[in-house]
């Protein structure tokens, strides 16, 4: 039997075509994250519009993500994909004309619900994909797609504004989302398909109300890894402004290079640790390590604290949010796998999205912006009784 479980591949041709598909779409969101609210302002808005600008590509992946399990189940896994890629493709092409704030947040708000049905559908795929017997492991280097983009996309964004301006950085998003629905129109989902193997209406007579948007069972893990991934947007959305506050400017430019890295290294092995020993020794080590470095930031800012928290920041967020995606799907019915990814990135991506204007609401004259990261920390470690209760069985 450990022979057989040894002996099942991880780097297959669909694999690589899977990982493709999400590291491309990721290049996409985190090259113009960086760069659209810089632009927002070249345009007349104010900041604070510019911060909308930004956001608004996270609300219409919100609202994508809340109609795309079922659109999965209903219509199928690959079309769904190639519906909304090729949504997310024709965005990247509208941004060429938008020369007006108000277009810009509808182009991004549009591109948003091309990347939220389009991540789920990959995820969805890449979940009967990978191994069953090696899933953790093989998830651990699938989400390593995300982690490259993390850290190449707003280098790649920033040095393509900086020298070619604005329709560089459109070009490289529409040349990476062109990749990312070629990659994907290759996978081979013939077998698991709903589309290909079943009426299309009949998953949706067994279920109604919630269920038509939300896999109940995936609700406790989507909860507490929403609690924790306040504690990644604190960092997302204020780093500069408390970098330039506390004089850490430099160190704070290396923190999401040594995010990537740490992650690059540590997410195989995390799979493996997780296969072998169960969830809970990741999910309650990286609350753990998560809250100590947001701590460390607040009180005692300095350069080995910086690089001690961009540390626990990847053994938190960055190896919980594929640790817990992986149980979602992993512990939920084939039939329902694609509710459970919606249900997981929906509670993520509605932090994501509020979480900046609560954070927020905590810096002061007086206090300046450490209190973002005092209250980041204590949120994070409340996940860890929610983690433990969830986790029980």
């Amino acid at each position: 039997m450990n022979i057989r479980k040894n002996d099942e591949k991880i780097f297959t041709r669909d694999f690589f075509l899977v990982f493709g598909a999400l590291l491309f779409s990721a290049l996409v969101m985190y090259a113009l994250m960086s760069t659209t609210a810089e632009y927002a302002t070249s345009l007349g808005s104010s900041a604070t519009v510019a911060g909308l600008v930004s956001g608004m590509y996270i609300f219409g992946g919100l609202c994508s993500r809340i109609y795309s399990g079922n659109a999965l189940e209903r219509i199928g896994w690959k079309k769904t994909a190639m519906i909304f890629m090729s949504i997310h493709f024709l965005s990247c092409l509208l941004y060429f004309v938008v020369d007006d704030v108000f277009l810009l947040l509808v182009v991004r708000f549009v591109h948003g619900i091309g990347f939220g049905a389009t991540a789920n559908a990959i995820v969805t795929i890449a979940s009967d994909v990978l191994p069953k017997s090696r899933f953790g492991e093989a998830f651990g280097y699938f989400m390593m797609g995300t982690t490259i983009a993390v850290g190449l996309g707003p280098y790649i964004g920033g040095f393509l504004y900086d020298y070619y301006g604005s329709n560089g950085c459109f070009l490289a998003a529409s040349i990476f989302s062109a990749l990312a629905l070629i990659f994907i129109y290759f996978v081979d989902v013939i077998k698991s398909d709903p589309a290909n193997h079943r009426h299309p209406i009949e998953s949706e007579e067994k279920y109604s109300g919630i269920e038509k948007v939300f896999e109940i069972g995936a609700i406790p893990v989507s909860f507490f890894t929403a609690l924790t991934s306040l504690g990644y947007v604190s960092i997302l959305s204020f780093y500069r402004l408390y970098a330039a506050e506390i004089n850490l400017t430099q160190a704070f430019s290396w923190f999401f290079l040594i995010y990537s890295i740490v992650l690059i290294l540590t997410r195989p092995l995390a799979g493996k640790i997780q296969d072998n020993h169960g969830d809970r020794i990741i999910c309650v080590t990286g609350i753990i390590a998560q809250s100590i470095g947001l701590f460390l930031i607040a009180f005692i800012p300095s350069y080995l604290t910086v690089f001690i928290c961009a540390v626990c920041m990847a053994l938190g967020f960055g190896t919980l949010n594929s640790a817990c995606t992986t149980i979602v799907t992993r512990d939920t019915p084939e039939n329902r796998r694609s509710y459970a990814v919606s249900t997981f990135y929906i509670f993520c991506d509605a932090t994501m999205g509020f979480g900046p204007a609560l954070l927020g609401s905590f810096v002061s004259a007086s206090a300046g912006y450490a209190p973002v990261y005092f209250i980041s920390s204590i949120i994070t470690f409340l996940a860890l009784p929610v983690c433990l209760l969830s986790l029980k069985k």
